[in-house]
């Protein structure tokens, strides 16, 4: 197998195609249920399986859908050996966009402020994640040859989620906790 031919990407297919395959309407509903897992574009749902099949590590057929016929792809031999392959592979701490820490070291140019302004919006964004794990959690029982190991990456992912609002939360006292202390030291020399 080449190494040029697959990404880490194109595990994520193969894995999420799995035992019973998948469409790529379903690689989409799957990734927006782990949202944690991984970010990437919708388009690139459907553009890895067909190229994954052109090189042979999945197969294709076509199948009735509401309103017109869907793809669904399967797992071919060569694609199970190649997830084999990458379980030889040793697997890495996985590589985190952190944009709420590059906003935070922002914050000498651009004021303390405007950086929890800024940030004060991941609370929401946090509020959503944790429902959609709520919702993938209920729905793991579903997959019964995948529950368990889905339950621990959900775990896994509510700490990673408890993580941000705790660095949230540190990050508002501390800055919060600053300001008011220079605004107390402002008020004692201006009385």
């Amino acid at each position: 197998m080449s190494t040029n031919e697959l990404r880490p990407f194109s595990y994520v297919v193969l894995v999420l195609v799995g035992r019973g395959g998948a469409g790529p309407h379903d690689l989409v509903r799957m990734a927006r249920q782990g949202r944690i897992y991984s970010d990437f574009a919708e388009s690139q749902w459907y553009a890895e399986p067909k190229r994954l099949e052109r090189l042979g590590y999945l197969a294709s057929r076509k199948e009735p859908g509401r309103t017109r016929e869907r793809t669904h792809y399967t797992l071919t031999d060569k694609g199970r050996e190649a997830l084999g392959e990458w379980m030889n592979e040793p697997v890495r701490f996985s590589r985190i966009q952190m944009e709420p820490a590059w906003r935070l070291l922002a914050a000498d140019l651009v004021g303390e402020k405007a950086v929890l302004q800024s940030l004060r919006a991941l609370r929401d964004e946090i509020a959503d994640l944790s429902a959609r794990l709520d919702v993938a959690e209920a729905m793991a029982h579903a997959i019964p040859h995948r529950e368990r190991y889905l339950l621990l990456n959900h775990r896994l992912s509510r700490r990673i989620v408890q993580a941000h609002a705790d660095w949230l939360d540190e990050v508002e006292r501390e800055l919060s906790f600053r300001r008011a202390g220079r605004d107390a030291r402002r008020r004692s020399k201006n009385p």
